[in-house]
């Protein structure tokens, strides 16, 4: 039986060595935690469109493009140029920029909640701002928050993303857990964790709490926590009675803005109060937002008092901004629909290799988006997704690395413009050489 850890070690000795250099420096030899994983991280030396190269050398397909944020691939010709164009004219200044205004423009025109934007660096900032402006407008304290969600790294975010299921209460009344060995007590106190897709509970559990809760905010498709889609009736029950109880809703749209033209919120057909963006916004360079309703964003304005205050060395700095007009203005409706078919074809094509295989996996999809369960329960919320078995998705991953393709660890993926035909029938076919491959050793552990 094939060890795919030995497999990896004996293929990436260049990652290796570069790893043993780097833990002298960084903790663990990486800055991003999700980076890492046992039993040292790929190194990636570059990309080019759908492929990228590791310190060996060798060549992959990158299903998972940073985390879902390089939706055109790496190094598509516009947004270089744009880039090149814009360093050479300065980088940062301590000043407005036009450019600014032009990326703003674009997102108010996309996404039907947003009226007014605001620029940061990252997802973590956007929702940071997005519940901390939710408490001024509303004069309260507390955050609802879905079990299973991902809003970043912020202490008000640290809460249920990951709790163990019997440490986190009833499925229907779920306790709020701390994310980290940091995550403060206030904290835990200070949210209120919601069931996801479930209705009745979630809206008797906000009108318990309702006279303290700001705002409630959850991504409508869950991204990193496994792409698991609301359903409709979800989130209309939670747009219906956060508006009744006097709260904000708040769209976490990182990751799904990418599912087409003004994000799953337009797909969905419901407006919230804000909504955070990042991810595909800045072309591959570090740039989020956020932004919503204009009697919402006008405690930003620094000509009224009292008013919120905003700061941020590289908020709005003019090459992600360049970077970020460059990408959003190739995103035409056209594009969308091409990759949301590639994606759902893809869908049925792994969920076909794994049942000819007798696999239990649940391959879920949104979109360009996917995320493969190993389990016989159909994931629709976090405790669902809970099921699925760790080590099967290690070997799975790792296997992956092994044969030309890189997912995340958790085995999430995403399409990019430049994959085609051949690059995508080289993902399915790695898929299916993987199980072929590990099989024998998922059977024999049982």
């Amino acid at each position: 039986m094939v060890d795919p850890e030995d497999v990896y070690r004996q293929t990436t000795p260049g990652s290796r060595g570069l790893h043993e250099k780097a833990v002298r420096f960084m903790p663990g030899g990486t800055t991003r935690s999700t980076t890492y994983f046992d039993p040292y991280p790929l190194f990636i030396d570059r990309g080019e469109g759908c492929r990228i190269w590791d310190a060996d050398g060798i060549e992959r397909i990158d299903m998972l493009g940073n985390y879902t944020a390089m939706i055109l691939g790496h190094a598509h010709p516009k947004v270089v140029e744009a880039i090149r164009h814009q360093a050479a004219r300065g980088t940062a200044f301590a000043a407005a920029n036009a450019i600014e205004g032009e990326l703003a423009e674009i997102l108010c025109e996309q996404v039907p909640s947003v009226d007014q934007v605001r620029f940061c660096n990252s997802g973590t900032e956007a929702t940071m701002f997005a519940m901390r402006l939710a408490r001024a407008f509303t004069g309260r304290a507390r955050i609802a928050r879905i079990e299973g969600g991902y809003h970043g790294t912020h202490d008000h975010a640290e809460v249920s993303t990951h709790p163990d299921p019997a440490e986190a209460g009833p499925a229907d009344r779920p306790l709020a857990r701390p994310d980290s060995i940091a995550t403060p007590a206030w904290a835990l106190e200070q949210t209120v964790v919601l069931p996801f897709n479930a209705p009745d509970a979630a809206e008797r559990i906000l009108r318990e709490e309702g006279a303290d809760v700001a705002a409630v905010i959850l991504e409508p498709i869950i991204g990193a926590g496994g792409v698991i889609a609301a359903t409709t009736e979800f989130l209309e029950r939670l747009r219906r009675v956060t508006r009744e109880l006097g709260m904000l809703l708040i769209f976490d749209e990182v990751i799904s803005l990418r599912v087409g033209p003004g994000g799953a919120q337009k797909l969905y057909g419901v407006t919230p109060d804000l909504t955070t963006m990042g991810k595909i916004i800045g072309g591959g360079l570090p740039v989020a937002a956020f932004g919503g309703r204009a009697d919402v964003m006008e405690l930003l304005d620094p000509r009224r008092q009292p008013n919120l205050a905003q700061g941020g060395t590289y908020n709005g700095n003019p090459l992600g901004m360049a970077a970020g007009v460059a990408a959003m203005r190739e995103l035409t409706p056209d594009v969308y629909e091409d990759l949301n078919r590639t994606g759902a074809r893809v869908k049925d094509q792994l969920s076909e290799v794994f049942a000819s295989h007798g696999v239990a996996a649940q391959v879920n999809g949104v979109g360009s988006l996917l995320a493969i369960h190993f389990t016989p329960t159909p994931v629709t919320d976090y405790r669902s997704k809970a099921t699925a078995d760790d080590r099967i998705t290690r070997d799975f991953f790792l296997g992956l690395v092994n044969h030309g393709v890189l997912m995340a660890p958790r085995a999430m993926g995403a399409i990019s413009t430049p994959m085609g035909e051949d690059e995508i029938q080289r993902f399915v076919d790695a898929v299916d050489t993987v199980v072929t491959e590990q099989l024998p050793r998922w059977q024999a552990a049982g």
